[in-house]
């Protein structure tokens, strides 16, 4: 490729000599012969230190937002953004063959894409998923590192969705991507906005930022979908100018309702309306935030070009998603369940859904992530101790912060009237849980879900805790 095809659509100033150009990255370690370098500046490194080294390894062009004085240097106004339209160019821009749709909020992404992928392959289209559990093309599955990656990735991505034959993607956003411009240059057909809590604010500093953030998607499509239910989500939809639709599990005024909300441990049910439509769901997952979950699927659905009929027999075929209010299949006379539950709202949400269905004690195990926000530990301790019985904190990732100095953090919001038991190695905690547990308790492991490793100060270990708990079982049997 050209450098000229490169930079297509890029506003730039300067000039260059045109070549052929062998790759393009952000990261200097990776430049090599013949290799385009992006200039990024982050919170930690800016990669215009690196640009002169770039150059003598080999790199034809350097792009920057500061002058560094190198030959071939093209000055843009935001070198995040030219980044994300020069990898779309790299790889021939795949997007403009596919209709995007996004998912963003604090919570429900991941169940939201992975219902909506499903429902759009039951009606016989092919679809592509990029999200914080696995990307998938069709039905071949690859690792996710990130909700919302790299631009290059999600580029080659769509590259391999496209020649796959897909029509769809259906795509995780993260207000972190949003807020550094990972996805610029592309245009989604659908946006659903699910929710807003306390979470990021490491990154975003305040809830003002981090919803100015979320809302960037909405400039960025051709039709919008809304929980109304939410604070923010209500704001939202007041402020967004596109086609836009509102969903809601409370509110008559909304374009679509979640009527007669019943669920059990298996599942859920609720009467889907419009005006002039009603359907009979039949969902596999509990709890009132599993409805606004499906609400949000099936509107999105019908802004897709499914008929209302369609739609609600896609959502009744639809399965459950691993890590999100998954019962752990064992032969105990108590039911363990894991979900991904890792911040104030949704550990309060889980916790109500399974107080609803269940029999004897609801026992939490949880702990807080290092390296994020400490304001919200307190606030997850308060949850889990105001809405279970029994509340075992322990470590979820903590990265390279001290897994005590976390657990301290988190203390103050128990509530004393809830007994507790900290025990810092996950683990141990998992074994202590399963030996303690009675007959009728519903046992809650939260933060982990989906995830099969845990970080910890001296890197990456395997952690699949419906392994763990299998192979705990197992011992404690004798087998």
């Amino acid at each position: 490729m050209l450098l000229s095809e490169l930079l297509l659509d890029v506003q730039y100033a300067g000039s260059y000599k045109d070549c052929e150009i062998s790759g393009i990255t952000s990261d200097s370690r990776l430049v090599k012969e013949g290799s385009v370098f992006v200039c990024i500046k982050g919170a930690r490194f800016d990669g215009h230190e690196k640009a002169k080294e770039a150059v003598e390894k080999g790199a034809v062009c350097v792009i920057v937002q500061e002058r560094v004085g190198v030959e071939n240097e093209i000055l843009v106004e935001n070198t995040r953004s030219a980044y994300a339209l020069i990898c779309a160019n790299y790889y021939g821009r795949p997007a403009e063959r596919l209709k995007l749709i996004g998912v963003t909020g604090t919570n429900g992404k991941t169940t939201i894409t992975c219902l909506i992928k499903g429902m759009l392959e039951y009606t016989g289209e092919k679809a592509g998923l990029i999200g914080t559990i696995q990307n998938e093309v069709d039905d071949m599955h690859f690792p996710a590192k990130y909700t919302t990656p790299d631009p290059l990735e999600p580029h080659l991505m769509f590259k391999r969705m496209a020649d796959a034959g897909c029509k769809y993607v259906v795509m995780e956003v993260s207000s972190h991507a949003l807020d550094q411009h990972r996805l610029d240059g592309c245009r989604f057909e659908s946006a659903i906005f699910t929710n807003l809590t306390q979470d990021h604010l490491d990154y975003h500093g305040t809830m003002e930022n981090y919803f100015e953030a979320k809302k960037k998607l909405f400039s960025m499509c051709n039709n919008a979908i809304i929980d109304i239910d939410d604070e923010y989500g209500a704001r939202l939809y007041e402020e967004v100018s596109c086609p836009k639709w509102s969903y809601s599990i409370k509110k008559d005024a909304a374009d679509y309702t979640a009527y007669n909300v019943a669920f059990t441990i298996s599942g859920s049910s609720f009467e889907m309306v419009s005006k002039g439509n009603i359907g009979r769901v039949k969902f596999c997952m509990p709890g009132e935030f599993s409805a606004a979950n499906a609400l949000a699927a099936g509107v999105c659905s019908l802004t897709l070009g499914m008929d209302f009929g369609e739609m609600i027999d896609a959502l009744n075929h639809s399965k459950g998603v691993k890590g999100r209010a998954e019962i752990l299949d064992t032969d105990t006379d108590y039911t363990i369940i894991r979900d991904y539950a890792h911040s104030p709202d949704s550990i309060e949400q889980i916790l109500k859904t399974v107080k609803g269905f269940a029999p004897g004690r609801v026992v939490i195990l949880f702990g807080c992530a290092g390296n994020r926000d400490r304001t919200k530990r307190k606030l997850m301790a308060k949850a889990a101790s105001d809405y279970a019985d029994y509340v075992i904190l322990t470590s979820d990732n903590p990265r390279d912060e001290d897994p005590e100095r976390i657990i301290e953090d988190a203390k103050p919001g128990l509530n004393p009237k809830t007994p507790c038991k900290i025990i810092t190695d996950r683990y141990e905690a998992i074994k202590w849980a399963l030996k303690n547990a009675k007959k009728d308790d519903v046992l809650l492991l939260a933060g982990k879900g989906h995830e099969d490793y845990q970080a910890l100060d001296f890197g990456t270990i395997y952690f699949d805790e419906s392994e763990i708990v299998k192979e705990l079982l197992e011992k404690a049997e004798g087998k």
